[in-house]
């Protein structure tokens, strides 16, 4: 069930099961996913450097890329945009530009909380996936490099990767693409690891699902509710 985190919070209804797969194919479409255990939407925000005060009106994955946001803003920060709500039991935040989810997920994770960031990174590949738990990297590698792993615990999820035809059984031999493309791998990956930590995600978070948005650096052409 997805929540919209507001004033007046609603289900958006049963996800049929999609899992994060489909974030394989989600580059140029968002810069990062971070789900959150442990915590409500609203101090995932804070986490993330927002005033939890300050969110807007729930706001479309579509009108988000119609803000000013500048990515790269010379001699100073970009702006860093999320939009936020609970899936499943984890709550979630969408990244736009510049966002902190990298660079504060120990903290993020502080306190018991469990973590798992995903970003795309489409201009510099690998994307890249991490866990984190109660303030500690656990285990990271880059999507269609599993076998390079790191973190406090860096094996912690190969026996998914396996299960997955990821990786062979010695957890370091890549499994034969058989002529599949690189996003089918990709697939598989975020497949086992949305069912290792049971992670859901509709696509229509992207789209037109309304989703109450925060600033967490720069001065985005956002307007508190």
């Amino acid at each position: 069930m997805i929540d919209v985190v507001g004033d007046d919070p609603r289900g958006a209804g049963e996800q049929g099961g999609e899992g994060i797969q489909w974030l394989a194919d989600a580059g140029g479409e968002v810069d990062g996913v971070v789900f959150a255990r442990g915590i409500p939407p609203r101090e995932l925000a804070r986490r993330m450097g927002a005033d939890p005060a300050a969110a807007t009106a729930p706001i479309s994955g579509r009108e988000i890329w119609e803000l000013d946001i500048e990515v790269y803003r010379p001699g100073d920060v970009g702006d860093g945009v999320i939009r936020v709500g609970e899936s499943d039991g984890w709550s979630f935040a969408i990244e736009y530009g510049d966002s902190t989810g990298g660079e504060l997920l120990t903290e993020i994770a502080g306190e018991g909380v469990e973590v798992v960031h995903f970003r795309p990174m489409p201009e510099q590949p690998p994307a890249l996936l991490d866990y984190a738990r109660d303030g500690a990297v656990l285990c990271g590698f880059g999507l269609g490099q599993e076998r390079w792993r790191w973190g406090q615990e860096p094996d912690l999820l190969v026996p998914e990767l396996v299960a997955a035809s990821v990786l062979e059984a010695d957890g370091v031999t890549p499994c034969s693409l058989g002529g599949a493309p690189f996003v089918g791998v990709h697939r598989r990956t975020l497949g086992a690891v949305g069912r290792r930590f049971g992670l859901c995600l509709p696509q229509t978070v992207l789209g037109e699902l309304r989703l109450p948005a925060y600033v967490v650096r720069g001065r985005p052409g956002l307007e508190p509710r």
